[in-house]
């Protein structure tokens, strides 16, 4: 059923697609081939479903950008922010603090690796980046120790701002930024093209950064993703971050690990650090932290990088670096919330990541997927011309689109990041709605073969 008009603002389903050709800029977007479509306005969610201005409903198979842990509208978080609203909605972390900021900040202790006592609260990932890199660079500056590089991978991720482009620089998306960032170094990822190619591309990886590290007296931490997001969901290698980890220690530099994108359940454990058994010296946590309710991330701290910014006034040690909705009660309220949902939820993921691999195993067969590449929940498609040698789509020829076009339209939402299919369900999706999403995943594949054949013959 199509949506009053009062719950569209008052407009027509119509006015909204009007307005919003007219108006938004859209993130990561191709603003003029956007302007030909017709993209679904959302304006509801229920469970792990979205309805949009016209009634149509879909799944949720990015979890809203990666953010979704529990679906929408889940109670729990709702009472959680509708009773910190009715106390207040913010209040500043400068020079005085909150409870749920407190709260959580002792919860975050507790889940996260073990050592990591301090929470620097900021409102995303790439601001969690951010400060860390701040942190790192700051942390031999406090010591007088002229370290200003941070060791970085190829094709990671870790945000948008200029301080987290500069650790990872891309040449498509980044081109006009490159002559403004320091150039920090940077050194292959353990990245494969199948799993047999694992074991070399892990000690090839840790070969060059120990490399770098030896040459080098300037590096003031080494920053990790544990599975490549934007590069197209790239997990590393089984003993990438422990060896990672030594050598940190050995050449003594910081690890900072990003797992914004792979906290708080994503890749089946709390963690992707605690398979490894490791704890960084500082962790980049965001969006699954208040199950996609609301902007609150954090950057995590040893006690020893911590007290390294003590000392006296005029010593000038102090972090001077914060945001303005820094440690914001209610989306701090939302995280306590999720949290405790979280805990009882993270048994129940085993089960599920299998299910998943399961029903997207026949996809392997599929003559234009060369690589199926799966991390708790998060799954990327890669779309190939040629599967022997993994040859794939010209960027322009957009291959991927035409599948997740297709899924749309049978009415699961996923996206693309260049030739490959973005799957990443709400972990709290049950087993039937897993397999009703994968199900309309291989129709949408099988819908799109004969445009993506008629791109390799044409």
């Amino acid at each position: 059923m199509v949506e009053r008009k009062a719950d569209l603002g008052g407009r027509t389903p119509e006015d909204l697609a009007r307005l919003d050709a007219a108006h938004v800029w859209h993130p990561f977007t191709p603003m003029r081939q956007y302007a030909g479509t017709r993209a679904p306005v959302i304006v509801r969610g229920e469970g792990v479903r979205i309805q949009d201005a016209e009634g149509r409903w879909y799944f949720d198979g990015t979890s809203a950008i990666w953010l979704n842990v529990h679906g929408h509208r889940v109670p729990e978080i709702d009472a959680a922010i509708n009773d910190q609203l009715g106390r207040i909605a913010h209040s500043t972390l400068l020079g005085q603090a909150n409870v749920p900021s407190i709260l959580l900040a002792e919860r975050l202790v507790e889940l996260a690796p073990s050592g990591l006592d301090r929470v620097f609260y900021t409102d995303n990932g790439a601001g969690a980046v951010e400060a860390a890199i701040k942190m790192a660079v700051q942390f031999w500056a406090n010591q007088g120790i002229d370290r200003r590089f941070v060791l970085g991978f190829t094709d990671n991720y870790h945000g948008d701002t200029l301080g987290a482009v500069g650790v990872a620089t891309d040449d498509l998306f980044h081109a006009p930024f490159l002559g403004l960032l320091p150039g920090h170094p940077r050194v292959p990822y353990p990245k494969r093209f199948r799993a047999a190619d694992s074991d070399s591309a892990l000690q090839n990886s840790l070969d060059a950064a120990d490399r770098t590290l030896r040459e080098r007296d300037d590096i003031a931490a080494v920053i990790v993703e544990p599975v490549q997001g934007a590069a197209g969901i790239i997990p590393s290698p089984p003993g990438f971050l422990k060896g990672l980890r030594a050598l940190c220690d050995e050449h003594d530099v910081l690890l900072i690990v990003d797992e914004v994108a792979t906290g708080f359940g994503r890749t089946g454990t709390m963690f992707a650090c605690d398979p490894e058994g490791i704890a960084p010296d500082l962790l980049c946590i965001g969006k699954g932290l208040t199950g996609g309710y609301l902007p609150v991330a954090a950057t995590l701290a040893t006690d020893r990088v911590f007290d390294a910014f003590l000392g006296e006034i005029d010593e000038a040690r102090t972090f001077f670096h914060g945001h303005s909705y820094t440690g914001n009660p209610l989306g701090c309220a939302a995280a306590l919330a999720n949290l405790g949902l979280l805990e009882s939820l993270l048994p129940q993921l085993p089960g599920k990541v299998e299910l998943l691999a399961a029903e997207l195993e026949p996809l392997t067969e599929h003559p234009f997927v060369g690589d199926i590449r799966q991390a708790g929940f998060m799954t990327g498609i890669e779309l190939v011309r040629d599967r022997a040698t993994g040859e794939g789509f010209a960027y322009r020829e957009r291959a991927a689109w035409l599948v997740t076009d297709a899924a749309r339209e049978r009415g699961l939402l996923v996206r693309p990041i260049g030739n490959v299919v973005i799957f990443m369900p709400p972990l709290g999706s049950t087993p039937d709605e897993l397999t009703e999403m994968t199900t309309i995943l291989r129709e949408a594949f099988a819908a799109a073969t004969p445009a993506l054949e008629e791109l390799v013959s044409g």
